[in-house]
């Protein structure tokens, strides 16, 4: 049965296409079909006005954690999937952080099932790097590439031996897979809460030093220079690592970066409130970082925006906040967020949307992200004036862990079509 669906007058953005035009969009069997004029003998079982709503391509974000299989206390894949189709997001890359770990072809095929008995979103996981990410082994990354993994990663798990994670991306180069790090030093960071610096000192909390990034992204370049693997940067959050990896990429690495929303929009001095829903790892760094942050983003530097999604039941957040766990939602505001950035005058609208579109789609090496006559019809309807909040009352995701809970957003999703399928309408 498919549905034939017009989607008539929205401000069309595809940064892909470099489209920004106010025009019809038409979908039949899951795909666009055209752009403008209506197909040959086209009738529309399903008519969409997007007057006044910008119609972009369903934003894909690289960093979310869904805790399904092994900590649904903190959420699972039908109530993440389902507050990402809220957020306009029709893809994200899951980390393996899962119980079991993500090492094996059989967790992946249960992730897969899991996410599609939830039809909410397209869920691209990521395999672990190294056997229950324990920095020693290497996991069987070609089986699990082909059991559906977008790329593997040791998240923030040590591999303390240079010589182990130069065999994992040899191993990786030479099947052609994309390896993702999230820097951090495990003994530089041992410990810390937030970063380094006078606010730290003065709440009496441990920091976790810039150097806890910058030294593991200057030690893999350095091996992704000698192996030629494709390699992503998740999630940086020092102005240092993402000029080495620009300078890298320069040099002709395949290199590419990502950002989390709120490394781009606070600094470490929100913390002086001790409020846990700061607690972030990486850490909210200081002014000047963000500064050069914003700057990198200018100039393309990161390639994508992330919401880094860490959603926890209230316990995880109930206690001092050195002993609280990191992290925050952030699947259902990565929208407005990223708006802000266009109401700061930082971007534009469209090159907003091509970091949560085509971007992280090249990334990955995937076609997505793009409204292309003929690919997927994953697409986000939205209006960019509508304002709301995120309240507990309202919240899809499992946790309501983040600072931006009742604040006052702009950019309400009213549609989200996954394949062509409604997965998402604000009534």
């Amino acid at each position: 049965m498919t549905t034939n669906i017009a989607i008539r007058n929205g401000r069309v953005i595809d940064p892909a296409n470099k489209l920004d035009t106010i025009t019809d969009l038409f979908i039949s069997a899951g795909k666009i079909t055209a752009i403008g004029q209506a197909p040959d003998g086209f009738s529309a079982d399903q008519e969409i006005d997007a007057t006044n709503l910008i119609v972009s391509p369903g934003l894909i974000d690289l960093c979310a954690h869904l805790r399904e299989p092994g900590y649904t206390r903190k959420g699972n894949i039908a109530s993440e999937t389902a507050a990402a189709a809220a957020g306009g997001i029709t893809t994200l890359c899951m980390p393996p952080i899962t119980q079991p770990i993500a090492d094996n072809t059989a967790v992946i095929d249960l992730i897969e099932d899991l996410a599609k008995q939830a039809g909410n979103a397209r869920v691209l996981p990521m395999g672990a790097l190294t056997q229950g990410l324990k920095g020693e082994q290497l996991s069987p990354m070609y089986a699990l590439s082909k059991a559906g993994c977008i790329g593997f990663t040791n998240v923030r798990e040590p591999i303390r031996s240079a010589l182990t994670l130069a065999r994992c991306l040899e191993y990786a180069a030479t099947h052609e897979l994309l390896v993702i790090f999230q820097p951090q030093d495990a003994e530089l960071a041992a410990g810390g809460t937030m970063h380094d610096d006078t606010t730290c000192t003065r709440l009496g909390l441990s920091g976790i030093p810039e150097s806890a990034e910058t030294i593991e992204v200057a030690r893999c370049l350095l091996l992704i220079e000698q192996t030629g693997v494709k390699a992503h940067f998740g999630q940086l959050s020092c102005e240092r690592s993402v000029k080495m990896v620009i300078d890298a990429r320069a040099r002709g690495l395949q290199v590419t970066a990502d950002i989390a929303i709120q490394n781009l929009l606070l600094t470490d001095e929100n913390v002086s409130g001790f409020d846990p829903n700061f607690h972030l790892i990486p850490p909210l760094r200081s002014q000047l970082d963000r500064a050069g942050l914003r700057q990198a983003l200018l100039t393309d530097g990161f390639q994508a925006i992330c919401s880094d999604h860490q959603p926890h039941e209230l316990a995880a957040k109930q206690a001092p906040f050195a002993a609280t766990e990191p992290g925050m939602t952030g699947l259902e505001t990565l929208l407005s967020l990223s708006l802000m950035l266009v109401q700061q005058e930082l971007i534009t609208l469209p090159q907003m949307i091509e970091k949560l579109t085509s971007g992280p789609a090249q990334v990955l090496g995937l076609d997505l992200g793009t409204l292309t006559p003929g690919s997927l019809a994953d697409i986000c309807i939205f209006d960019p004036e509508q304002s709301w909040s995120l309240t507990e009352e309202n919240h899809r995701s499992a946790g309501s862990n983040t600072p931006f809970i009742n604040y006052p957003l702009t950019g309400q999703v009213r549609f989200t079509l996954l394949e062509g399928q409604l997965v998402f309408q604000h009534h």
